[in-house]
């Protein structure tokens, strides 16, 4: 009986070892399989919410652009009737510089009507008046008078009396008896899309023969 007792215990011990030897690679590929499981899923979630945000970022960018373009070709599809018409009220002076350049000082009235302009993606209007008249020396000469900004439609129908912003002086002595034009230039500034331009000529005004 002892020497059966002792056999019995060693079998359960070879037993035992077996069974811990044999249990240690499983565990330590499950603890292995779990580790990776959870980077790969980190992986994932860190690929998911960047491909998202950049699949987002591109839709976003893609209606912004698509957008523009509508706006921009919708102006095309305006029609516009502007008037205008400037009267000179009074000739201030009309002199010779010492250094023998003509200049001119004019009271203008301005009247005009730049409503039909706006549209939805207009932002605003930068307009001008300028004198163009010829000499022999250039087929156009051009000197601005008078300019403004019209912020909003409301404001692009407006009658003003003043007298000219920026001095009228001709290069040389050409100025006596000569005929010009008074011009309103306009220049619409989109919110988005290309600045388009145009204007309207008012011709028949003449300069005294001399000076004053």
């Amino acid at each position: 009986m002892a020497r059966d007792s002792g056999i019995w215990q060693n079998s359960f011990i070879f037993i035992s070892v077996d069974f811990n030897f044999s249990l240690r690679p499983k565990i330590k590929r499950q603890q292995l399989q779990q580790r990776q499981g959870t980077k790969t899923g980190k992986k994932k979630k860190m690929h998911s919410f960047g491909y998202r945000a950049n699949a987002l970022l591109t839709f976003a960018v893609t209606i912004l652009a698509l957008m523009c373009a509508i706006a921009s070709l919708s102006d095309n599809l305006n029609t516009p009737s502007p008037s205008a018409q400037i009267e000179i009220l009074n000739i201030n002076w009309f002199q010779k510089q010492p250094h023998g350049n003509d200049e001119v000082s004019l009271t203008l009235n301005i009247t005009a009507d730049l409503q039909s302009l706006f549209t939805w993606n207009t932002k605003q209007l930068f307009i001008f008046v300028a004198a163009e008249y010829e000499t022999p020396k250039n087929a156009l000469n051009q000197v601005s008078l008078w300019d403004a900004i019209i912020p909003a439609k409301e404001f692009a129908k407006f009658s003003i009396h003043t007298s000219n912003k920026y001095r009228f002086i001709d290069q040389g002595h050409n100025l006596r008896s000569k005929e010009f034009n008074l011009t309103l230039h306009w220049h619409v500034m989109p919110k988005t899309g290309k600045m388009f331009a145009n204007k309207i000529v008012m011709s028949g005004y003449r300069l005294p023969e001399d000076y004053r």
